[in-house]
């Protein structure tokens, strides 16, 4: 059954040949979401809002905690009183009243766009200062075989990419190839926010013994969000940018690239992996 959140029917007319025809179609919904921030002692709150994210509506506590904790705002769940997502696409994280909260995080100066001209050792000296888990703290070990089944178990659990072709995926897998979790959403830095988002209010992070499969490419910020959540090992089934590159190998983190058909390229960590 598919999400009539999630998804949405359309109709379409579908051309083959010499034949037209008009047929009901689904596609993958997308709407805004505005974050907005409550903070301050009691008494003197003060709202804010901070961004406004196009996004796959469903799991937005999720999405807003990753959000937060990815850009460095918060640190564990104690510092979120809650998160309300009422049905107007207007999400309010209340933080705790004793987080020392800078109004200057509201900038993402954790990254930024490959437009915006800064270089790249700037952008991952500034990840340093708010990672988890420190180069050389992790011991996770996978065969290479175990890789190579990791698409096609994605592809199986994506429910809503099936019914509209129209999703990114970011999953967690554990040594041994089970699937633990996967989110999906319009937006690949969403769909991995909500991932993280989850196991963060869950207490699970660092998610230092387990694997994360990206069902496109690996940029510099999934890589930077990657390195927050303390992940040791990620797969994407298509390309690398050389800044992921260069952020994965600053952190201590194996990236595989280009996983798929029995295959993948290995761009840094070689310890992590293993044929045998």
């Amino acid at each position: 059954m598919m999400n009539s959140v999630t998804v949405k029917q359309v109709s379409i007319g579908k051309f083959s040949g010499q034949e037209f025809t008009e047929v009901p179609d689904h596609v993958a919904s997308e709407e805004p979401l505005e974050i907005r921030l409550e903070y301050g002692p009691a008494g003197q709150r003060t709202g804010r809002s901070l961004s406004v994210t196009m996004r796959t509506p469903g799991m937005d506590t999720d999405l807003v905690a990753g959000f937060l904790f990815t850009e460095g705002i918060i640190r564990t769940p104690s510092d979120v009183l809650g998160i309300d997502t009422p049905a107007d696409n207007i999400a309010t994280a209340r933080l705790h009243p004793d987080l020392p909260f800078d109004m200057k995080k509201l900038e993402r100066h954790f990254y930024t766009s490959s437009s915006c001209g800064v270089c790249g050792k700037t952008s991952i000296d500034a990840v340093k200062t708010a990672v988890c888990i420190r180069p050389g703290e992790r011991q996770l070990r996978v065969r290479a075989e175990t890789l190579y089944g990791l698409p096609e178990t994605l592809r199986r659990a994506q429910a809503t990419f099936d019914a509209t072709g129209g999703l990114h995926a970011s999953a967690l897998f554990d040594a041994s190839g089970r699937l633990i979790s996967l989110r999906e959403d319009v937006g690949r830095h969403n769909a991995l926010d909500k991932l993280i988002g989850h196991h963060f209010m869950h207490g699970d992070l660092p998610l230092d013994e387990r694997i994360l499969l990206l069902s496109g490419r690996a940029s510099f910020e999934l890589l930077q969000k990657s390195a927050m959540a303390g992940l040791p090992l990620v797969c994407a089934v298509g390309a690398p940018s050389s800044l992921a590159v260069e952020t994965a190998a600053a952190f201590g983190i194996a990236l595989v690239g280009f996983l798929r058909d029995g295959r993948f390229n290995l761009y840094t960590g070689s310890n992590f992996v293993s044929f045998v």
